[in-house]
């Protein structure tokens, strides 16, 4: 006879009550890079559903299994762009965690805020390892959800000087950047085109919401020495861009090879101008201490992340290690 199973179930009034700090979120994700970098995880490349154009809206589904934190994981998120006409976020998400060993159930968690907190940890990590530690400027092109933790996270590590903003509708820029100018506590620029937000900058993120692939980010615009963080779904830069990159890292090749949909850099994937030969990294490789990452102030480097399974899993984890100890949640009948 089958003893009961129960399930914990995070919502999301609880995962914002268990407020990770930017410190908990970091250290949960680059544990999760280490491992990976060590062999010790599983990630299966994402699959789509597209109900109806991917113009408007598809769902994504990430599965993996991290070996030291004992759990594996799926998550489906729906990107739908227009969402905001709703007054819905344009990301939401539900995550199921699972115990690798017999494949029980052990969590389901709402997993939109871990989305974007896992999003921006990623770029922060690779920026630790990858960008001048002299950092002081950020051009930042996006502002959905993802955006704000990007920024944030970059602004832990490197306390920047300034930080300019920009997105496609002023009213969203200016909100986003009020928002980060209040949390910052520092002045946050927004710019009303692209290149004065990129140009000169010392590190460059692109999160844009295309429809359609277009080249809007100029290959002119990138300093010598910058970091370049492209990853939106619909590409935004030219295929120059890889031109002119020392290292080209990225956060998983699998999820990045030849025939899979979307990408910043897809064109530059199956024109053969980015291949698993010249490819310098995994950002795996380079946390776990089996590859350089930069190694010298000159070197201009480009860090395209599509999105790790593993992170949505580690921060799962965190969420939910922490939400036992504060005997937060629902505990739900699953047998």
């Amino acid at each position: 006879m089958t003893s009961r199973i129960d399930i914990t179930y995070l919502n999301g009034p609880d995962v914002e009550r268990l407020a990770l700090s930017d410190d908990e979120i970091l250290a949960a994700v680059e544990g999760a890079l280490d491992a990976q970098g060590r062999g010790l995880t599983v990630i299966e490349p994402r699959v789509h559903l597209v109900p109806e154009s991917s113009a408007k809206g598809h769902f994504n589904i990430l599965r993996g299994y991290v070996k030291p934190l004992g759990v594996a994981g799926v998550k489906v998120v729906g990107d739908f762009v227009d969402n905001y006409e709703r007054g819905l976020p344009s990301e939401m998400a539900l995550l199921s965690l699972f115990d690798p060993e017999t494949g029980m159930p052990v969590a389901v968690i709402d997993a939109a805020a871990i989305t974007d907190m896992r999003t921006g940890a990623m770029t922060a990590i690779g920026a630790k390892h990858l960008a001048r530690k002299s950092s002081r400027v950020l051009g930042h092109v996006g502002a959905r959800g993802t955006a704000y933790w990007n920024v944030r996270l970059l602004d832990r590590l490197f306390g920047f000087d300034e930080i300019r903003v920009h997105s496609r509708r002023a009213q969203s820029r200016d909100a986003f950047a009020a928002r980060l100018a209040r949390d910052l506590g520092k002045p946050v620029m927004a710019t009303s085109d692209w290149e004065s937000c990129v140009r000169g900058a010392d590190i460059v993120v692109e999160a844009s919401r295309l429809p359609k692939p277009e080249p809007l980010l100029k290959t002119e615009w990138i300093a010598k020495g910058a970091l370049v963080v492209p990853y939106g779904t619909m590409s935004a830069v030219e295929l120059s861009l890889t031109d002119i990159m020392d290292k080209v890292v990225v956060d998983d090749w699998g999820q990045c090879r030849k025939g899979l949909p979307f990408g910043a850099l897809r064109q530059h994937v199956e024109s053969d101008r980015l291949t698993g030969a010249n490819l310098h990294a995994e950002l795996g490789e380079i946390v776990a201490g089996a590859k350089p990452g930069r190694q010298s102030d000159d070197e201009t480097i480009l860090f395209w992340h599509r999105g790790l399974s593993i992170t949505d899993i580690a921060l799962g984890a965190a969420l939910l290690a922490k939400a036992r100890h504060q005997s937060v949640g629902q505990v739900l009948r699953y047998a």
